[in-house]
């Protein structure tokens, strides 16, 4: 059956007056701000004390945005006899906003959570050349990176919080030890100079008799 000449304007035209019937949806940004999902590519913050200069997300980098300098320090032995160390010592951690692709292989490939996303993304700049965040700037976007999400229900306890509770549960457990150890000893210190005090009362009053019988 051929189409009815004008079905299709008269589709364009049905498609037009429900659109204009319906109630518009218009955020007021900046007044007002957007609520974003929790995994929002916003800005990426920096955790300085978990770097460990170990260089892997300036390589992974496609855009080889992430400029890190570092120099080595030599650390004392930590007991006697012991051997010299040597660590890494961040010097400069920045990241080029200009050309990053919001990729987030470095936050990915950081084998000690030193990188974060945050929501963050009014930091726009007249001059491009500000788009390049020192570590001290991004030190200031962690306080803006929400907490993680929950896990969700039957899911397996991360194994880092599995073993930071163990840790913590054998500390608490050392503690109580020491303090019921503690106490004990203290009742039994406490329980002997009891014991010596009697005695030393007995053999008082024992030589005291004597003397009080040849009186009487």
């Amino acid at each position: 059956m051929p189409p009815i000449p004008g079905s299709g304007l008269a589709k364009g035209l049905a498609v037009t007056l429900r659109t204009m019937t319906k109630k518009t949806v218009t955020e007021q940004y900046p007044d007002v701000q957007p609520e974003l999902p929790p995994r929002t590519r916003g800005v990426i913050g920096l955790f300085e004390e978990n770097c460990t200069v170990c260089m892997l997300c300036a390589r992974e980098c496609p855009d080889w945005c992430i400029y890190i300098d570092s120099h080595k320090e030599t650390v004392p032995a930590a007991a006697p006899g012991g051997r010299e160390r040597s660590r890494n010592v961040l010097d400069r951690f920045a990241i080029d906003f200009s050309l990053c692709m919001y990729c987030g292989i470095c936050i990915e490939v950081c084998p000690f959570d030193a990188l974060f996303w945050s929501p963050e993304f009014e930091y726009s700049e007249t001059d491009i050349r500000d788009l390049t965040h020192e570590r001290d700037k991004l030190r200031e976007w962690m306080w803006t990176v929400p907490a993680p999400p929950a896990l969700d229900p039957g899911a397996e306890e991360p194994k880092e919080l599995a073993a930071a509770r163990k840790t913590a549960d054998k500390l608490a457990a050392q503690r109580e030890a020491a303090e019921r150890e503690a106490a004990e000893q203290e009742a039994a210190e406490r329980e002997a100079a009891e014991q010596e005090a009697a005695e030393r009362e007995a053999a008082a009053q024992d030589a005291a008799r004597p003397e009080q019988e040849g009186r009487e």
